[in-house]
């Protein structure tokens, strides 16, 4: 339990839909925070706009140890800038400098708002207790990012944990990264629903992912393709992730996985079947239990974590 007297990081959490700040203690407890929507527009809107509301949360001079960023990748960890797919303005932007002036003289910390989901829900989690950890984020998008050891794994650039660009199907659909069968192309919620609207399911309203789950549990036999379907391509990244790194535990989150009792079954069913190796088939799939405050907690723990702004 946070108390008055824990020092503060301050947590940014940047994304296409939402900016977010907050204030956050050791322990993870979101003691205040800020959100506004991110504006469309040129760069400097979209700062300004952030940089209002970390303002404003910090108004009341509280005692800060440093502060976090969680951002839409890619990035660049070794100049500290972003350049969001879902932010047009910030192609790379300077973030680390920019929040850097607003809390000036302390540590400034940047990392993938996936890899800030794996690490949040490792340090206060369904990711406690595990050592290799993949957390993943099944959503308009599919991200990730690995903690081992209690750190987590940036890579040369801060980039390490795309697996949403895992090529599971070569000659799958066309993925707007460029390349073709990424699991994001297959396993996504949109890539879902346009999948299964192209094999003939009509919903009686919108089509959406939340109609998608709804007319799976319904027993249509399309819909429950496309959650097969989605499950074997993240049960692919899965093997893959297991293969190379050992993982332990995946722990996965976002829109898609809000269908629990649809996605769990069509993961951990190609899990059982699929690999020959022991040490592949005994990791545990569970589901995230932080939801959309795990960017922020994340971006906290990136303090203590001591992630470098150039590497």
């Amino acid at each position: 339990m946070a108390s008055a007297h824990d020092p503060l990081a301050l947590a940014i959490d940047v994304g296409g839909t939402k900016l977010a700040a907050a204030l956050v203690a050791p322990d993870g407890t979101i003691t205040a925070r800020r959100t506004t929507p991110t504006p469309a527009g040129a760069g400097e809107v979209v700062w300004q706009a952030l940089a209002d509301i970390v303002r404003d949360l910090l108004a009341g001079d509280p005692v800060l140890v440093g502060a976090g960023i969680a951002s839409a990748a890619p990035m660049d960890l070794r100049t500290g800038t972003v350049s969001p797919v879902n932010i047009g303005g910030w192609r790379g932007f300077p973030i680390v400098e920019r929040v850097g002036g607003l809390v000036p003289g302390l540590p400034v910390r940047l990392g993938g708002d996936a890899q800030c989901m794996a690490l949040a829900e490792y340090h206060h989690g369904t990711g406690r207790g595990s050592r290799c950890l993949l957390g993943m984020v099944v959503s308009t998008g599919i991200g990730g990012g690995f903690v081992f050891d209690g750190k987590a794994h940036f890579g040369t650039s801060g980039n390490a944990g795309h697996v949403g660009h895992f090529v599971v199907d070569p000659a799958g659909p066309e993925c707007r990264c460029g390349a073709r069968g990424c699991a994001e192309a297959i396993a996504s919620g949109p890539s879902m629903v346009r999948w299964a609207v192209d094999q003939g399911w009509r919903p009686g309203g919108r089509a959406d992912g939340v109609a998608l789950a709804a007319a799976a549990r319904a027993g249509d036999e399309v819909a429950r393709a496309a959650f097969d379907r989605s499950g074997a391509a993240v049960a692919h990244v899965i093997t893959v992730a297991a293969a190379l790194c050992e993982i332990d535990r995946v722990v996965i989150g976002g829109g898609v996985a809000q269908a629990w009792d649809l996605l769990e079954p069509a993961v951990t069913g190609p899990l059982a079947a699929w690999p020959g190796l022991e040490f592949m088939r005994a990791v545990e799939v569970r589901p995230a239990t932080l939801g959309v405050d795990a960017g922020l907690i994340g971006a906290a723990a990136l303090v203590g974590d001591r992630t470098p702004v150039v590497l």
